[in-house]
């Protein structure tokens, strides 16, 4: 899903996905990704919402996404400090490159 875009973000070319999170919903997001947290050095996410809608804020720029599965993925940056808020009921995964 290379081709994944937001806001003009997109994936650069030639990574590889390598690993994904299972599904969450908002029971089970772990505390983690609600508060600020990033991803290693080199490593790209992809947040696909599969139901429902999910809050997708970056801090550094303060922009915020409402993803849903009528959205493109919310591109993660390497490194780049970002959150996430259940909006309801919602389920998602996270899908990582590098």
């Amino acid at each position: 899903m290379r081709s994944a875009t937001e806001g003009g973000r997109a994936l650069p070319e030639g990574l590889t996905a390598y690993k994904q999170t299972p599904v969450f919903t908002a029971e089970t997001v772990p505390a983690g990704l609600r508060r600020n947290h990033a991803t290693k050095a080199g490593v790209w996410g992809l947040i696909h919402v599969t139901a429902g809608a999910l809050v997708y804020r970056i801090a550094a720029t303060g922009e915020t996404r409402r993803l849903t599965p009528n959205t493109p993925p919310g591109v993660i940056a390497p490194q780049e400090l970002h959150s996430v808020e259940p909006e309801g009921a919602v389920s998602f995964y996270v899908e990582f490159w590098r």
